[in-house]
């Protein structure tokens, strides 16, 4: 299969976009942890704790290979304009898979998420009694 160098240039919006996203995901998680030093530690705390701490890495992970994904797509481009056809699919289809690590990762951390809140739930249900 023949790309041409507007195949690889499509992904650069989706993969801007997806980094903000991700950047806005750490940005919270570190609001949060943050505001975690000025409370006390219980158990329910320490669980939150560990979950963020996952949370993070993946975050961190899912960026990595966002970045990676992008990086490569320019250097598919630039094999393309080059006239390195070959070389320039490869690496491009090597950009697809970091971007699907990616997006795997995200899908991980989600449900990460949905476990704190949980966790948070389980110590507000443990609150009212």
């Amino acid at each position: 299969m023949i790309i041409d160098i507007a195949t690889p240039a499509m992904l650069f919006p989706a993969i801007s976009l997806l980094l903000l996203a991700y950047t806005n995901r750490f940005l919270t998680l570190a609001t949060i942890i943050r505001n975690f030093a000025k409370e006390e530690r219980d158990e329910n705390t320490q669980a939150q704790l560990k979950n963020l701490r996952t949370r993070i890495q993946l975050i961190k992970r899912m960026q990595i290979a966002g970045v990676s994904s992008f990086f490569l797509c320019v250097v598919s481009m630039l094999a393309i304009y080059l006239t390195y056809q070959k070389v320039g699919n490869w690496v491009f289809a090597a950009s697809l898979v970091a971007l699907l690590y990616s997006l795997w990762m995200s899908v991980r951390e989600i449900l990460i998420s949905v476990e704190a809140l949980d966790v948070h739930l389980d110590g507000v249900k443990s609150d009212d009694n």
